[in-house]
């Protein structure tokens, strides 16, 4: 497929930090994606929470699975636009490696227990971090040695960062629009787990189909028109075809409102992308304010359910304790862990440490080293 003239041109990539002999037979962004997918911080997904924790149940969504249908969605979206798509699919595998455990209640914690310590948390950040240093699969370069786009990717692509205040990413030029491969992917990101977690809430039956058509006029809209056609199916099945017509909608919408904007805009180059006055990538108003519904109704329906709050709640607590133990007892984190901290901040290292666990390592930690110790009334 011949790539649009705004399109990220892999022949006109800034390269990687250390230069390697190109392979044979894959492009750049292809080996970015198959180092991306064969890292230990990716495999970490797998026993990381999305939204239910395994309690529940085994069949939803990990963070893993949730990063393979964004893949999904990107390049099938990028592909639609005459975009990079190995780039796009590179950039949607790895725009969740540096979640920690918990999803987004693990990140606010952490964030909150390094703020007092002048430092904070940004899982966009600590996934440039983590292929920057902390995986280790090379002799000739720390990290993965990812391509310039892939890590301004990671930095770029769901907010804007002022240059003043993060003067450590002045390379990622700041001051610039990323490509258009790179502002897909918060878009496609939102697709992914709207509709994913409309899924599993129905599964676990924290959803009904009668509080969902009440409160989402999109989903109304599509379910109405199954029940129409197939009355006689079982509501399960009406279920997962109106929630497969909201994912073709939402990525079919983000497909004509970018390809109409890019034309709007008149670019016909990716440095005049990065020059734009705005992102390109995106929803129409209309569209925005119907997913905006759906993201509303997420909130208050299945984000706040009280039994997933509970559980919530028990594993940041949780995360909390081993942070502060770890703190006062340096001694017992791991060897390379506690040697870093002798000649940087403790708080750090502890929270890169944690960071990088999964959901069952964490519980067991707390377990082994908390819970056993006020067992014994230590």
């Amino acid at each position: 497929m011949a790539l649009a003239s705004y399109a990220m041109d892999v022949g006109k990539s800034r390269g990687r930090r250390y230069p390697e002999t190109p392979h044979p037979y894959r492009n750049e962004y292809a080996r970015d994606r198959d180092r991306v997918v064969h890292s230990r911080a990716f495999r970490r997904l797998e026993a990381k929470t999305q939204v239910f924790t395994t309690r529940y149940s085994d069949h939803f969504r990990n963070r893993l699975t949730h990063t393979l249908e964004v893949a999904q969605i990107a390049r099938t979206v990028a592909e639609a636009l005459h975009l990079n798509s190995d780039l796009a699919e590179a950039l949607a595998l790895v725009h969740d490696i540096g979640h920690p455990p918990f999803g987004h209640a693990g990140e606010d914690k952490l964030d909150e227990l390094l703020r007092p310590h002048g430092d904070g948390f940004d899982h966009n950040l600590q996934a440039l971090r983590i292929v920057e240093q902390f995986e280790q699969r090379y002799m000739d370069f720390p990290g993965l040695n990812l391509t310039f786009e892939v890590r301004e990717g990671i930095v770029k692509h769901s907010r804007d960062y002022d240059a003043s205040k993060y003067p450590a990413l002045s390379e990622y030029l700041l001051d610039q629009r990323p490509p258009v491969e790179a502002q897909l992917i918060d878009f496609v990101d939102e697709i992914a787990y709207n509709t994913a977690d409309l899924d599993d809430g129905y599964e676990a039956r924290v959803l009904t189909i009668e509080m969902i058509c009440a409160e989402v006029p999109l989903f109304a809209r599509f379910y109405e028109e199954v029940e129409r056609g197939h009355h006689q199916a079982i509501e399960k099945l009406k279920f997962n075809e109106a929630a497969k017509r909201v994912l073709d909608y939402l990525a079919t919408g983000l497909i004509e409102n970018t390809r109409e904007a890019i034309a709007t805009s008149g670019v016909q180059s990716v440095d005049e992308v990065r020059r734009a006055p705005r992102r390109l990538a995106g929803f129409s108003r209309s569209m925005s304010s119907e997913n905006g519904a759906l993201k509303k109704f997420l909130i208050e329906r299945l984000y706040h359910d009280p039994g997933i709050v509970a559980d919530r709640e028990r594993s940041v607590e949780a995360l909390g304790q081993l942070f502060a133990y770890y703190v006062q007892h340096p001694d017992t984190l791991p060897a390379a862990h506690a040697e870093l901290a002798k000649h940087g901040s403790l708080f750090r290292v502890v929270c890169d440490y944690i960071a990088g666990m999964t959901d069952h390592f964490l519980l067991r930690q707390h377990a082994d080293l908390i819970g056993t110790r006020a067992a014994r009334g230590v």
